[in-house]
């Protein structure tokens, strides 16, 4: 069995996401922004994480670093959209994007990852919305002209993600970086009328985090995703 780090876990596929690892036997280490979700399990310790604070961000990590705790994957998977109905970008709204979606989860990656297990799994939650090759159809499931600081965050976040793979390959870890896109999921953000349920997605993400796929690649349903 192994430790799951999953942050956002108070709603959505986070929580699928917590669920779904408990329930074959995992320990969960979870994150909300204020530190508490709506259902308890034996194997699930939850921390306070707003990715949009340095502060929280370094106690986060110092917390979980004093309760002696290691991983063996983490899964990025909190996030916001502020800009749903935009189709310009809107300054202060692509700041905001950026701090939780870019920013903030790079600064929780960097500063947890001494604390993972050698052969772990890195999986950054991104999206088809974050796709170079999708952008360049008009026709594409994600309005060509809507969100587009959500967009421009999850096309940086899979940079992360590659840049991060390189670099690890280059000092010798076998810690494994991914990019997934969870598919269209009913959630606060997804609305009710996209395709998928919450635990559906999360059980496409168990599999894949479990999985020893090529490092700095991009995936959906255990396929190759197109950057």
């Amino acid at each position: 069995m192994k430790t799951i780090l999953i942050t956002g876990v108070s709603r959505g596929i986070g929580k699928a996401e917590a669920l779904q690892f408990l329930s074959e036997g995992h320990t969960v280490i979870g994150t909300s922004i204020d530190g508490t979700v709506d259902f308890t399990h034996e194997r699930l310790t939850v921390f306070a994480l707003d990715l949009s604070k340095p502060a929280s961000i370094a106690a986060c990590v110092e917390q979980i670093q004093n309760a002696g705790m290691h991983f063996d994957i983490l899964i990025n998977n909190a996030g916001a959209l502020f800009d749903d109905e935009d189709t310009h970008v809107v300054v202060n709204k692509l700041r905001q994007t950026l701090e939780v979606n870019l920013i903030g989860t790079i600064d929780f990656t960097e500063r947890i990852i001494p604390l993972i297990n050698p052969g772990s799994h890195i999986v950054n939650t991104s999206s088809s919305a974050g796709s170079l090759a999708g952008a360049t159809d008009l026709r594409q499931t994600h309005y060509p002209y809507h969100y587009p600081a959500y967009k421009i965050s999850k096309v940086a976040l899979n940079m992360y993600t590659r840049t991060l793979a390189n670099r690890l390959t280059h000092e010798g870890s076998d810690i494994i970086v991914s990019s997934v896109h969870p598919g269209w999921v009913k959630t606060d953000m997804g609305g009710k009328e996209a395709s998928m349920t919450p635990e559906e997605a999360a059980k496409h993400i168990y599999t894949l985090a479990l999985s020893k796929p090529e490092s700095g690649q991009f995936w959906f349903k255990g396929e190759k995703y197109p950057w």
